[in-house]
């Protein structure tokens, strides 16, 4: 049976005489990380990208290649490299755009009334006092 990454990586570490917290120090990663590492725990790490990246670290720390390491994990886990899509149910957002379409043409609506009954409000009314007398009556020149 083939030794697992976990496996792999501490043998190679002990090889090196190094403790987890060295190994920790070294890469920047939590020592409860890497103890999870090496007991093949991934699943209690945070996301693949910080998995990925929490191995090379710890490859390089050391003296192995990444790939190596990161080509023996991904084989052990048989999962895909894939970034994965949001799944969306296609009627929710198009009644959502709908609502909003709507919402937009209302307040369009209300809009172009305000400034049409603006545009056509009769003007005699907002002429001061003094000027509609003025113009009522006829001037007089002396």
């Amino acid at each position: 049976m083939e030794e697992s990454v976990g496996q792999f990586l501490r043998r190679h570490r002990e090889t090196r005489r190094m403790s987890v917290e060295e190994i920790s120090r070294a890469t920047r990663v939590p020592m409860s990380s890497v103890e999870r590492i090496e007991t093949d725990r991934f699943d209690e790490l945070p996301g693949e990208v910080f998995v990925r990246g929490f191995l090379k670290s710890y490859a390089l720390s050391v003296g192995l290649a990444p790939d190596e390491v990161l080509a023996r994990y991904t084989s052990s886990r048989r999962v895909a490299w894939v970034t994965p899509l949001p799944i969306s149910s296609p009627s929710k957002p198009a009644r959502g755009r709908r609502f909003g379409v709507a919402i937009a043409f209302v307040l369009l609506l209300i809009l172009f009334t305000l400034a049409l009954s603006i545009v056509l409000k009769p003007r005699g009314d907002d002429m001061p006092q003094e000027l509609s007398h003025a113009a009522a009556s006829p001037l007089r020149i002396c």
